[in-house]
């Protein structure tokens, strides 16, 4: 067991910083939550680690598929087009003078190659995300290394009435969805929308679905702003010790911040 943890896969965020946090990047075999903000860069994310696990195993990359849930209508084709343009145009600078093995994957370093591998789910009720969740494991047979649920809580939210019966429908499908990363070793990313919570006569800020979803994943990564910055925080991992980092949102997509006194914070 010790071994195969050793050998587990990671998936580049884009930014080198806040892989630096995540141990080398989103973790492979295991359910990872994102939360935050409106605009604070969720889908960014979701869609750049959906070109991300496309890169060739020749340039560091999985060479795999990605499955994109979409239940709020946020996933942007020309966005997805943008980002992997920029992709592949940093990966084959980066590797410029490495020439053994680059030929036979030349074809698939397109936009609408990598485009074309994002199979895309638009959901539009509970029920149909229920659905589409409890039927990944005949859809991910085929090589697919990614399944990101943007976001996990829209529906549930909107939808329930009965906070006991939506529980256990939450319990049911984190299961489901820990087994599928277990199962076929791949990366479940769901991101989640914030709520407000009242805490000793004030509101704070606090992620949707309650305590009970809280412990339903393995990692819990926090997006938020610092003054004008974005930072990723590492409140909750088995593995990795609390941490953040700074990333911005580029044309090119999830990026390093440009600065002369950047640094990961240890909590």
């Amino acid at each position: 067991m010790f071994s195969d943890e050793q050998n587990l896969k990671h998936i580049s965020t884009g930014s080198e910083d806040f892989d630096g946090i995540l141990g080398g990047g989103i973790h492979c075999g295991e359910v990872t939550e994102v939360g935050g903000v409106p605009g604070i860069g969720k889908t960014q994310l979701g869609i750049q680690l959906g070109v991300n696990v496309q890169i060739p195993i020749v340039y560091g990359g999985l060479g795999s598929k990605a499955i994109y849930i979409d239940t709020e209508g946020s996933f942007m084709p020309e966005r997805a087009y943008q980002i992997a343009d920029a992709c592949i145009v940093d990966t084959l600078e980066s590797f410029r003078f490495h020439r053994k093995g680059a030929e036979d994957c030349q074809e698939r370093m397109q936009p609408n190659y990598f485009l074309a591998n994002i199979l895309y789910f638009r959901v539009c009720s509970y029920t149909e995300q229920i659905a589409v969740i409890n039927n990944l494991n005949k859809i991910v047979v085929e090589q697919k290394d990614i399944v990101i649920i943007d976001s996990i809580s829209f529906h549930f939210r909107q939808d329930f009435e009965d906070m006991a019966l939506r529980t256990r429908v939450l319990k049911e499908l984190s299961q489901t969805l820990m087994k599928l990363a277990k199962k076929f070793t791949l990366a479940v990313v769901v991101m989640n929308q914030v709520t407000t919570k009242r805490t000793d006569g004030s509101f704070q800020l606090t992620l949707a679905l309650g305590d009970t979803w809280s412990h339903s994943c393995t990692n819990r990564v926090i997006l938020h702003w610092d003054g004008n910055d974005r930072r990723a925080y590492v409140e909750k991992s088995p593995s990795l010790p609390q941490a953040s980092a700074s990333f911005s949102v580029t044309g090119k997509g999830i990026r390093n911040v440009i600065s002369h006194s950047k640094r990961v914070r240890m909590m």
